[in-house]
């Protein structure tokens, strides 16, 4: 799991930080790598090697997306939903965070690292 502190500017104008959380779970994971031909991190890599930026943006969104959710209080569960999701979009904090990942190689190497389960 990984916990994101994002500066941004509200609507109303307000300065904020707050910290998001995102994470995959292996089962998501595995969907994911089935779902492209050649798995996922080959679909990645082809890519940004074809520099099909239009592919890239589409992909990072999705991950962002898919991996956005809420800790339970007790932590033992990660919440996540088509509307936490659309919500998280709609905020300059999702804002922020797509443009260091679209802008930022490193940034986004280590955004999908800690979104991605340790294998042990």
């Amino acid at each position: 799991m990984l916990k994101k502190v994002i500066k941004y500017t509200d609507y109303n104008g307000v300065e904020r930080e707050e910290a998001f959380y995102f994470n995959l779970s292996k089962a998501e994971v595995t969907e994911m790598e089935l779902s492209q031909q050649g798995g996922l991190a080959e679909y990645i890599t082809k890519i940004v090697a074809a520099k099909d930026s239009q592919a890239i943006v589409s992909t990072f969104k999705e991950l962002i997306l898919k991996a956005y959710g809420e800790k339970s209080d007790d932590g033992k569960r990660f919440i996540k939903s088509p509307e936490l999701s659309t919500a998280f979009s709609q905020t300059e904090a999702y804002s922020e965070l797509f443009m260091e990942l679209a802008t930022n190689a490193e940034a986004a190497s280590s955004f999908v690292n800690g979104i991605v389960p340790t294998v042990k």
